[in-house]
C-alpha cells in the first residue's frame, strides 16, 4: 500500500513527535473534521497482549524483569529497560513495528473502503518504522521542553521516568524536522493549536485537490 498508489483515496495524514506533545489532541481535533484515527501505540499495545506472538517474543527476550506475577508481560517495567538503554528500545521495537503493521494497514484500508475522506495514523515511530510512507503529510508535533516535562507529569509520570523518556527520544524534534510536512508547536493555548491543526488541515486538504486536478 503507498501513499500515492490511488489518489481517489482518502488524504493520509501521519502524526508524530515526542511523547507529551499533543499527538493524540491533535488526532481528536483532527477526527471532529471527519478524520478516521489510527493509533499506533493502541495497535502495539494490542499485538503484545497474552496470546498473541510478540506478547511471548517480548518476554522471551527481556526475560524476568519484565514479567508480571501472572506470567504476563509487565508493561512498566518493560518501559523502564527501554527508555533506559536505546539499544533494548530498538531491539523492542524491531518485535513490535513488524506485527503492528499488518493490523495498521487493515484497519487504513477498512476505513478507505467505509469512504473516510481524511484517514489520521498517530505513531511516534512513524518514520522510523515506514509507516510515514504511506501517509501523504508528516505532520510534526512538537512543543516546548516545559510544557512537555508539566503534561507527563499530569499523566502521573514521576519526574525521573519523564526525564528517562524524554531524553530517551533525544534529537527527535530536530530528525523529524527534515522530514515533515508541517509542523505543529502546541506549547501555547489549546485553542491557539487547534487554528494552528484547522488551518493546516485546510492547507492539505487543497494540496490535495490540485493534486487530484
Amino acid at each position: 500500500m503507498s501513499a500515492r498508489s490511488d489518489r481517489r483515496r482518502a488524504l493520509r495524514i501521519g502524526l508524530t513527535g515526542p511523547i507529551g506533545c499533543g499527538k493524540s489532541t491533535v488526532a481528536g481535533w483532527l477526527a471532529e473534521h471527519g478524520a478516521v484515527v489510527i493509533d499506533a501505540d493502541a495497535i502495539a499495545r494490542s499485538v503484545t497482549s497474552p496470546g498473541r506472538p510478540a506478547h511471548d517474543a517480548v518476554l522471551e527476550a527481556f526475560g524476568h524483569a519484565v514479567r508480571g506475577p501472572d506470567g504476563s508481560l509487565d508493561r512498566a517495567a518493560l518501559a523502564s529497560v527501554v527508555f533506559a538503554d536505546p539499544d533494548r528500545l530498538r531491539e523492542l521495537e524491531a518485535i513490535v513495528h513488524p506485527a503492528v503493521r499488518p493490523t495498521l494497514l487493515a484497519e487504513v484500508a477498512a476505513a478507505e473502503a467505509a469512504g473516510a475522506r481524511i484517514v489520521a495514523i498517530e505513531a511516534i515511530k512513524l518514520v522510523e518504522s515506514g509507516l510515514a510512507e504511506l501517509c501523504d503529510e508528516t505532520w510534526l508535533v512538537t512543543c516546548g521542553p516545559a510544557a512537555q516535562a508539566e503534561r507527563l507529569a499530569a499523566r502521573g509520570v514521576s519526574p525521573s521516568d519523564a526525564a528517562a523518556r524524554i531524553a530517551a527520544q533525544g534529537d527527535i524534534r530536530e530528525r523529524l524536522a527534515a522530514v515533515a510536512t508541517r509542523v505543529v508547536d502546541t506549547s501555547g493555548t489549546a485553542a491557539a493549536a487547534e487554528r494552528v491543526v484547522d488551518a493546516a488541515l485546510e492547507e492539505a486538504l487543497v494540496a490535495r485537490a490540485v493534486g487530484d486536478a
